[in-house]
């Protein structure tokens, strides 16, 4: 199956959009995938090596957080190589993401990935998050495979904006038992959702966080 195939497949289980949404969704996701792969072999942005494994870890499985986000304005905390950020970018232009990134390295990859995409919606941080205070807070706060939920949670509540809906998503692998009972007791689990991701046999669950009283300026 060839990736064009493979993404428009996985987008129609994810139900993500009209036929000829997803049409130009998976050959704007194509795209992505083909310049990670050529930047990948020099820079090692990834472990996952191939185009097709890339459809399922990473690209699909970051779409599954569409349903979940509230609002339009997000970011991607540790976000490596623009993942869940730039798939979530691509299927929702009208949502701005910030990708929050201190490695040098993968904001330069950004930074083309934005040019090569023409993508407009987002923005790319290279500063540890704990040092970021933007003007404007955000919406939702995500974190893929950056660090433990405590971790998470302390160094990025800054973020949440000063409102009821704003939330901390961290996504997980295997339900996530000892992190959860590690939380500070200010934050709220709200939810722990297990998603299906398309062609993927391996567990992923949604920790949705209110993030609770402890932000600061």
């Amino acid at each position: 199956m060839s990736l064009e195939n493979q993404l428009l497949d996985g987008l129609e289980k994810l139900a993500c959009g009209l036929p000829e949404e997803r049409k130009r969704l998976a050959a704007q996701l194509q795209q992505y995938i083909l310049f990670l792969d050529k930047w990948n072999r020099v820079h090692n942005l990834t472990a996952v090596r191939k185009p097709e494994e890339m459809v399922t870890k990473h690209i699909l499985d970051s779409l599954t957080l569409l349903p979940v986000l509230i609002g339009k304005n997000h970011a991607d905390v540790g976000s490596g190589a623009g993942l869940p950020g730039i798939p979530l970018a691509l299927a929702r232009p009208d949502w701005h993401m910030t990708l929050i990134e201190s490695n040098q390295k993968k904001c330069a990859f950004l930074t083309q990935a934005c040019v090569e995409l023409a993508l407009k919606n987002v923005t790319i941080v290279c500063e540890r998050v704990e040092k970021f205070f933007p003007s404007e807070k955000f919406d939702t706060v995500i974190s893929r495979a950056f660090t433990d939920l405590s971790a998470f949670v302390v160094s990025s509540v800054h973020l949440c904006a000063d409102s009821e809906e704003s939330r901390l998503v961290a996504m997980k692998g295997k339900f996530p038992d000892a992190e959860l009972m590690q939380l500070p007791p200010q934050y709220e689990v709200e939810n722990v959702l297990r998603v299906m991701v398309p062609g993927l046999r391996a567990a992923r669950h949604l920790i949705v966080i209110k993030p609770g009283s402890e932000r600061s300026d």
